[in-house]
């Protein structure tokens, strides 16, 4: 039997979703020695609540950093970087020697292979969401043994942007979708209004929060007209200053102000597991943001979007901004709530469009995603380790 460990080493729970159903459905069918690490009590918590009853008999190993030298860097510098994120593999490696496989939906793990040389264990990627951005098609792809893809759009891009071999690709479904999420109460009880959901990126050379992200909150808080959730990507206001590494850039980060938390038709939201579980994209009737993977999630069920573009952006025929042709794009922060009705009045015309984007996006079979995603891995490392 493979011995096979899914790694989640997050800062956040944005990423829990993607591989967890997997791991659940190959333990549950016994196919595999499944062990779930974890870096951190958060994550673990995640894990447990969409689970439930579905982790018992699951191991589940907590790593650390170990070292005085790991512990120092971590206090130095982990407020500003995910230091805590690559030193753990450090610390770890007789850890992950153990394993036939590692499943992974980042790429920072491809370090236990390229510094480490921990050549002997497939590593294997499910992937985090089936956005457009470019990071997500780079050349690190192309180190995995595996990769998992929610859709042809995801398969196409990986073969021609990032250099991925095809027979690297299984094309497997969205396993996030197949989370059950607890059941929620109504995010505003007392109210009929429209609610909308604003969902900036947390990366300032793509996000409208830097630019607009204030006079977006003050309009819809003096507005009666719609309900309004603030969740922001949960990495937005994880760290007082945001750091991205696609294209370098740096920003610090002010919090709303109090009185927007106090708004009876205001939720904000700036990281509870709800920003990431579909909570949100599930209730909202208008998805209000900017390049955040989300989207495609809100999409599953189509309804209006109005995309906020605060960087002039040449995207038209940009497969990196291919979402932003399923709502109108607004380039100013004048005027939202008339951007808002403007985009549910249009919402007939951008339908189909955003039918074709979902189905390029996720193929959906009668059989669930993260049993076909299981069954991919089980079958790759029968062919490649025997």
């Amino acid at each position: 039997m493979q011995k096979i460990c899914f790694l989640f080493n997050h800062d956040q729970t944005h990423q829990i979703a993607h591989s967890l159903p997997i791991a659940l459905q190959m333990a549950k069918s016994s196919v595999a020695d499944v062990t779930l690490a974890v870096t951190s009590a958060l994550v673990e918590t995640e894990i447990r609540r969409l689970s439930g009853a579905a982790l018992e008999g699951i191991k589940i190993v907590p790593l650390q950093t170990k070292s005085t030298v790991s512990q120092m860097l971590v206090r130095a510098f982990d407020r500003l970087v995910p230091a805590r994120k690559l030193l753990v593999y450090r610390d770890n490696l007789d850890f992950f020697r153990q394993f036939d496989a590692l499943v992974v939906s980042e790429k920072s793990s491809l370090i236990l292979k390229a510094r480490y040389g921990l050549d002997n264990i497939k590593f294997i990627h499910t992937r985090h969401g089936a956005g457009d951005r470019a990071i997500g098609f780079n050349a690190e792809s192309a180190q995995f043994d595996l990769i998992l893809v929610s859709g042809e759009k995801i398969r196409d891009r990986l073969v021609c942007d990032a250099g991925v071999p095809p027979e690297k690709i299984r094309i497997t479904g969205y396993a996030k979708f197949d989370i059950i999420v607890p059941e929620q109460k109504p995010l505003f009880p007392a109210s009929d209004r429209p609610t909308i959901l604003y969902n900036p990126h947390p990366s300032p050379h793509l996000s409208s929060w830097f630019k607009f992200g204030a006079e977006v909150l003050e309009q819809f808080y003096q507005s009666d007209r719609y309900n309004l959730i603030f969740a922001p990507h949960v990495m937005l206001f994880a760290r007082p200053w945001t750091v991205t590494i696609d294209r370098l850039s740096i920003a610090s980060v002010k919090k709303p102000a109090a009185r927007y938390h106090e708004a009876p038709h205001m939720l904000m939201d700036l990281g509870s597991p709800a920003c990431t579980d579909m909570t949100y994209t599930n209730a909202a009737d208008l998805y209000l943001g900017d390049v955040s993977s989300q989207v495609y999630e809100f999409l599953n069920r189509p309804r209006p979007c109005l995309f906020l573009d605060a960087h002039d952006t040449p995207w038209q025929g940009n497969p990196n901004y291919r979402h932003w042709t399923t709502g109108p794009v607004k380039t100013d922060a004048s005027d939202i709530i008339g951007a808002v009705d403007a985009a549910f009045a249009s919402q007939a015309s951008y339908r189909d469009t955003q039918l074709a984007v979902l189905d390029d996006s996720f193929s959906v079979t009668a059989m669930p995603a993260s049993v076909r995603a299981a069954t991919a891995i089980i079958d790759y490392l029968d062919q490649a380790i025997g």
